[in-house]
């Protein structure tokens, strides 16, 4: 009974650690974690002889997400099997060869080309149903989008973003907290978005790896070589995953190359895959429910090494948030020296039970970022901080959902104003260049600086500011001429610059055009009518109403705007077809270059664009009228009209603009 009690805790573990990575884009366990619970639990499984029907070794994946529109794969995308055993890889092998390529650690993307153009791109979803991103596709860096093959072709690969882009992407956001986690979140949520342009932005990539369907016998027109396929897909425009040819005699060899190139890989991987040379051996090996018998998955053997935790020192950011950061005895692990890894938050802290003098196993997840494996003493006594380790304020344990973290409570935090500070010259907000954080802290710290409005100001300064080191009559006339270029803004750029937690930028102009631009309407607002923005919520409008309820925040508010100009946007309401209606626009378009363009062009007109179908709006426009999706069902049963593009372009702007 106790067996399939522990089957039982680890089934909802694992499927919760799944949910998460797959459906919500978050990690609530490491890779190493989740590996050893799924062998756990299959050793548990091959005991008992017992499977339940909601185990992760029958199922795949979750529910994809419902904002966009699902369609089932015309073959399941099934999972590998795996192991971590170089000999085991050998002996399954055996005397066949084979080829073993990269597994990279992206999101799994299902293409399909007909006639030589790109006609669908589904992802994984739950390895059943898939979620159609094939506007999100073709921006993608690498893909083609026409190709000389001119039958059907139905393709897997993975879109992955790159260490070297993620690293410049993190380097331009200036908030630590606001920077990507990893490269395989961020390409997840970019490949995931209802906005392509937010997409092109990514520099997401696609490598291609197998065949799903193929117009001919791929035995005959391959001659029966996995290679050979390889070498067509490259000859059709796609990069494809690197690959080594192997037998018994070589693999191991192979695995040690691959093994030494991840050090300075520069795409996301997480270990490698074996796949029969043979296409029609492999074919004749079949399936089981979960894995293709032709391939199998080798991931990296994490190389643990026990050390001493020394310390755990709290790192303050400009929203109060005091991150946990492990210090150890260094040690050596894939080549490199480390003595540091991140603990993320409190409840990943008491989770491994830490307290200083633990004896611990540290890691390299993907043999890249440090993490902490184990604790194997677990004296639990890491008390959490009182105060700032910055200011000496209180601090504060807060939980939000099933994370607790540690809070700064002290508005004058010196961490919280660097950061605040650092966030507000941004590029995304007021844009002033040459003010780094060591600049700032130096401006801080000779009293400069007090509020945002103080930084219009520092000309006050220029006999001490040229004095400064790196400062000199040029650096500083560079700075006072990228402040006066700041005082053009827009009033969204000015309120994300505030640094209120969890309003972006995009979030901001969603705020500003609901109240018109109306500055005082938008702080007379109470939490409900800002939840009525679209896109917005109850919790970012609660933090937006919290922050200028303020007086002090509200009153530092009013007087920044007196240093500013701020453009206006111009609506033109003369066009009473639109103005003052509510759209939703969903689905590929044709007249536009993308749902964004459609949307600034009602807005300009005095019309609003929602992201949900609610009884208030007008009409969903969608080209495919007939589609089953959640929005048109919404639509059908609130009665609400359903038009195509050119549908609105004849009622609302007239037939002469088509």
């Amino acid at each position: 009974m106790k067996q399939l009690e522990r089957m039982k805790e680890l089934i909802t573990i694992l499927n919760e650690a799944s949910k998460a990575y797959y459906a919500q884009d978050r990690e609530i366990m490491s890779n190493y974690e989740y590996d050893a619970l799924y062998d756990e639990l299959v050793q548990l499984e091959k005991e008992t002889g017992m499977v339940f029907s909601d185990s992760p070794t029958v199922t795949v994946g979750f529910e994809s997400v419902d904002e966009l529109p699902k369609e089932r794969h015309e073959t399941p995308m099934l999972s590998l099997g795996k192991t971590k055993d170089r000999e085991e890889l050998k002996q399954w092998l055996a005397d066949k060869e084979g080829l073993l390529s990269w597994k990279l650690d992206g999101l799994t993307v299902v293409l399909t080309y007909e006639a030589g153009m790109l006609q669908k791109a589904v992802t994984r979803g739950n390895g059943e149903v898939g979620e159609v991103i094939t506007n999100n596709a073709k921006v993608f860096k690498n893909l083609p989008h026409k190709i000389p093959y001119q039958g059907k072709l139905v393709l897997r690969g993975e879109a992955v973003i790159r260490y070297s882009d993620f690293e410049r992407m993190n380097a331009s956001i200036e908030a630590e907290e606001d920077r990507y986690k990893n490269p395989r979140n961020l390409c997840s949520g970019s490949i995931r978005q209802l906005n392509n342009e937010i997409t092109a932005k990514r520099d997401v990539r696609f490598y291609a790896f197998s065949f799903v369907s193929f117009s001919e016998d791929e035995t005959e027109f391959f001659h029966n070589s996995k290679e050979k396929q390889f070498v067509f897909l490259k000859a059709q425009g796609f990069e494809v995953v690197d690959y080594k040819k192997v037998t018994q005699a070589t693999i191991l060899d192979a695995i040690e190359e691959y093994e030494k190139a991840i050090q300075t890989f520069d795409i996301p991987s997480d270990g490698l895959v074996l796949t029969y040379e043979d296409i029609a051996y492999g074919k004749s090996l079949g399936r089981t429910a979960k894995f293709p018998r032709d391939s199998i998955a080798f991931k990296w053997q994490d190389e643990c090494r026990e050390t001493k935790l020394l310390s755990i020192e709290w790192s303050p950011s400009r929203t109060g948030l005091i991150n946990p950061v492990a210090v150890f005895e260094p040690v050596e692990l894939e080549g490199t020296t480390v003595s540091r890894a991140s603990v993320h938050n409190v409840s990943v802290l008491r989770g491994l039970k830490l307290g200083i003098g633990d004896t611990i196993t540290v890691y390299k997840a993907n043999m890249i970022i440090p993490q902490i494996a184990e604790n194997l003493t677990g004296s639990n006594s890491i008390e959490l901080p009182a105060v700032c380790p910055v200011c000496g304020g209180k601090t504060k344990l807060e939980q939000v959902n099933d994370t607790q973290s540690l809070y700064c409570m002290n508005p004058d935090c010196d961490a919280k104003k660097v950061k605040a500070f650092s966030h507000f010259v941004g590029r995304d907000a007021l844009n002033i260049d040459g003010l780094s954080e060591a600049t700032l802290e130096k401006f801080l710290g000779k009293g400069f600086l007090h509020s945002f409005r103080d930084l219009f100001h520092l000309k006050r300064f220029q006999n001490e500011i040229t004095q400064m080191e790196g400062f000199g009559e040029k650096s500083y006339q560079n700075l006072i001429a990228a402040v006066e270029k700041a005082r053009n803004t827009t009033l969204p750029r000015v309120i994300y610059a505030l640094g209120i937690t969890g309003i972006g930028l995009a979030n901001a102009k969603v705020i500003c055009r609901e109240f018109q631009y109306d500055i005082e309407k938008m702080l007379s607002a109470d939490v409900e009518r800002l939840s009525e923005t679209d896109g917005v919520g109850e919790v970012l409008a609660k933090a937006f109403y919290d922050y200028f309820n303020n007086a002090e925040n509200a009153r530092q508010f009013k007087e920044l705007l007196c240093e500013l100009v701020l453009e206006q946007e111009t609506v033109d309401t003369s066009n009473d077809r639109i103005n003052g209606k509510v759209f939703v626009v969903t689905g590929s378009l044709q007249h536009f270059d993308n749902r964004d363009a459609l949307k600034e062009l009602i807005e300009g007109l005095g019309g609003k664009v929602t992201g949900s179908v609610t009884s208030k709006t007008t009409a969903l426009i969608n080209n495919d009228i007939t589609s089953t999706s959640s929005k048109n069902k919404k639509a059908a049963q609130l009665n609400i009209p359903v038009i195509t593009e050119e549908q609105f372009m004849q009622e609302y702007l007239g037939k002469e603009t088509i």
